[in-house]
């Protein structure tokens, strides 16, 4: 990979939690001082994770590090066995050798490794990496409101309950959507980091990221996500592995106005992109 890449996405929520927090009875996460709504980097890997696992079914150079009820030791195990290779006694790599080339498999084998990076310096020791695509926080152009719903279960749970004819043992439940909310991530590619994890440019893996971002949230539906899409996504290609421009000041050509108070659609949005203030060296591409 011989090229620089930062990336605008804007991706929007209706009547929907996007991102709640367990440590807030799983409220939308917010920023208290100023009212507008967070989703984690955390968050949208989950999603990037969960649609590259389905696209390509678990098999490698596409398999997923990072999945429910994954156990990473075993995960380990595999790179040392396919060399044919033991930990020593504090179960490390008995070579720097040995080492590069468990590493190497994990990055080669999992998607998500040599895409995000990750910590596998666990009981069986596969190293660290770190990965050449990172987000920030995302973080909506308005700030939200959180909405309360109480529901009901109409189901009991045990032959006791069912004979209860007073009609008082329906349970009882709280959900919590955002009326509408459009959020902004930026998003970042390096390219150094690339070619040490075997990220590719010119071969499927920077493809199915950007085909990812596109699709990510039709294979994520649930009630508590109510209607979540991709509205935008911007594309600053830099013409070198260093970069043209610093990312703070292609971010702050892509602009977004609203009229409204109270937007409840992308429509009342309008994104602008100041094509004229890039900088020489560095091109753009609207993949959404």
């Amino acid at each position: 990979m011989n090229h620089r890449i930062d990336f605008v996405y804007l991706f929007d929520v209706k009547d929907g939690n996007p991102n709640g927090d367990p440590d807030a009875g799983n409220l939308p996460r917010i920023d208290p001082e100023t009212g507008h709504g967070l989703v984690t980097d955390v968050c949208l890997k989950r999603k990037i994770r969960n649609y590259v696992g389905l696209v390509k079914e678990e098999q490698p150079p596409y398999e997923i590090y990072v999945k429910e009820k994954a156990v990473l030791n075993r995960q380990h195990e595999r790179a040392y066995k396919e060399y044919g290779l033991k930990p020593d006694k504090r179960k490390l790599p008995k070579s720097e050798e040995d080492a590069r080339k468990v590493t190497a498999w994990m990055c080669g084998n999992f998607f998500d490794v040599r895409t995000f990076g990750a910590v596998m310096s666990t009981d069986v020791n596969c190293g660290q990496v770190r990965g050449p695509v990172q987000f920030g926080i995302s973080r909506s152009i308005h700030p939200i409101i959180s909405q309360e719903h109480a529901v009901t279960r109409c189901a009991v749970t045990t032959d006791k309950e069912a004979e209860d004819q007073s009609g008082d043992n329906r349970t009882m439940g709280r959900k919590f959507t955002v009326p509408y909310g459009l959020y902004r991530v930026h998003g970042f590619i390096n390219p150094y980091l690339a070619v040490q994890t075997g990220f590719n440019e010119n071969g499927e893996d920077l493809d199915l990221f950007w085909t990812a971002l596109a699709q990510m949230f039709e294979t994520d539906r649930s009630a508590a996500r109510g209607e979540m899409a991709p509205q935008a996504l911007i594309v600053f290609k830099h013409e070198n592995a260093l970069g043209s421009a610093r990312a703070a000041e292609l971010f702050a050509q892509v602009t977004i106005e609203c009229d409204s108070e109270a937007p409840r659609s992308f429509g009342d949005y309008r994104v602008k992109v100041n094509e004229k203030a890039l900088p020489t060296g560095v091109s753009i591409d609207r993949k959404i």
